[in-house]
């Protein structure tokens, strides 16, 4: 069986069992996905990019201990987030990059396309008005799916900390994000933003 032929978990133990090109394919596969979690997470191509190299680095060394009780992804995705977040700690208060609106030689984009590029420039602006310590829970919970209980445990926190913290930053989103929910109303904080089929609120924003 070829690597690209081969599952992620396979590639894992063909790595720790010396096999020279088995990482580089997992990192082949994954590194797009992994490079958007950085940048979401930290805004700034430079920081992403030097968390994104020490977050491979890390995985590289600890392939040995990964034990498969999570997919792959999720592991590479841990150690991703968590290097973010180091760098999050040790920058403290220093200001962050907007996106660009659009890179070099890229095309055009036309109709919904560009209504949806224009909808997550908003979203993305408006997380970055967010205070750091109310983003990065949003980050995680919201955008990249962990449980409170995960994101406690990566940050370090309590979990109702979190709850707070995804609450009060979820009320400043829904000021900001309500006219994309809808158009013609005023954009108000709803009363009541809870939706208990998976026990998390709901995004403000959700539907855009």
């Amino acid at each position: 069986m070829t690597a690209a032929a081969s599952s992620d978990a396979d590639l894992i133990a063909s790595h720790a069992a010396g096999d020279p090109h088995a990482f580089a394919e997992l990192v082949r596969r994954h590194r797009d996905r992994m490079w958007a979690v950085a940048l979401r997470t930290l805004r700034d191509p430079e920081e992403a990019a030097d968390a994104l190299q020490e977050a491979f680095i890390s995985a590289f060394r600890a392939a040995g201990s990964f034990r498969a009780e999570s997919q792959v992804t999720t592991w590479l995705h841990r150690i991703v987030v968590n290097a973010c977040l180091d760098r999050v700690r040790r920058r403290q208060a220093r200001p962050t990059v907007p996106l660009p609106e659009t890179g070099p030689a890229e095309p055009v984009a036309a109709g919904d396309a560009m209504a949806e590029r224009e909808t997550s420039l908003v979203v993305s602006n408006a997380l970055a008005e967010l205070s750091e310590e109310q983003r990065v829970p949003i980050m995680l919970v919201d955008v990249e799916g962990y449980s409170v209980a995960e994101t406690a445990k990566m940050l370090g926190i309590a979990e109702g900390t979190v709850k707070s913290r995804c609450a009060r930053g979820r009320a400043k989103l829904a000021k900001v994000l309500g006219h994309l929910r809808n158009p013609s109303a005023d954009a108000n904080v709803p009363g009541d933003a809870t939706d208990t089929r998976d026990g998390r609120p709901r995004r403000h924003w959700e539907g855009t």
